[in-house]
């Protein structure tokens, strides 16, 4: 398919499963080179075989975004092997539900060291590139979660709206030398809960996704329109859910 995406250098997080990969197959489709990270090396390979058996071009690197020497080294991979970056997609997230009184320390420590942290290290990673090159595209997956508030959700909420005011901040600081898009999607059928500790919390969301989810691949068309932009033109946030989403 002809896209303006052709030829772009893309480094995507949490690129193993759901909106990752969806995102990352897409874009090798419409002709980018993507850079792909994620914890999961055997989903990794996969998938680069995948996209290369369909035509497109790949490389991967094992990364854990709550290590800030994960992402510069995925960024400097993509910048040395193909000599430049267009964007890095922060796409890493977890999810660990709790109601605030049951006192899930560890769990809010986790949320907070790879969907705040690990947001801000591959801006970091990312804009050290841009920096130097003079251009750059930074996209971040966050959520409606922090939009729309609602019980077991308090923290990791929190780390969903930290990054909407960091890159609100870093719109205003860029001044038109980058661009910096917010994805917030609703619920979106992935392993969003495959983790949670709380059966029936698990069972209900479960059955939301099963009923209404949007598929990962809405959001990826959702990214991909946002990287096709003209480079004066910046999609500042984007709230993409299923119609049938309260």
């Amino acid at each position: 398919m002809s896209s303006t995406n052709q030829g772009k250098v893309i480094v995507i997080t949490g690129a193993s499963s759901g909106i990752g990969q969806a995102t990352a197959r897409l874009l090798a489709q419409q002709g980018a080179i993507v850079v792909l990270g994620a914890r999961r090396e055997d989903r990794l390979i996969e998938l680069v075989h995948q996209i290369k058996e369909e035509g497109g071009q790949a490389t991967y690197v094992l990364t854990d975004v709550s290590q800030q020497a994960d992402l510069t080294r995925l960024v400097a991979l993509a910048r040395q092997q193909y000599g430049k970056v267009d964007a890095i997609i922060n796409n890493a997230g977890v999810s660990e539900l709790s109601r605030m009184d049951e006192l899930q320390i560890e769990d809010w420590e986790k949320m907070i060291d790879i969907n705040l942290k690990g947001v801000l290290y591959g801006i970091a990673a990312g804009l050290a590139v841009f920096k130097q090159q003079g251009f750059g595209h930074i996209i971040t997956i966050i959520s409606t979660s922090g939009i729309k508030i609602t019980p077991n959700q308090g923290v990791y909420a929190g780390t969903k709206n930290a990054v909407r005011t960091i890159h609100e901040a870093l719109r205003q600081e860029s001044r038109g030398k980058y661009r910096v898009t917010g994805i917030s999607p609703g619920m979106v059928k992935t392993d969003f809960v495959a983790q949670l500790k709380n059966e029936a919390l698990k069972a209900a969301i479960t059955d939301q996704m099963d009923t209404f989810g949007l598929p990962p691949e809405a959001v990826a068309r959702t990214v991909a329109f946002a990287l096709e932009q003209p480079d004066d033109v910046e999609i500042g946030d984007i709230v993409i859910r299923p119609t049938a989403q309260d």
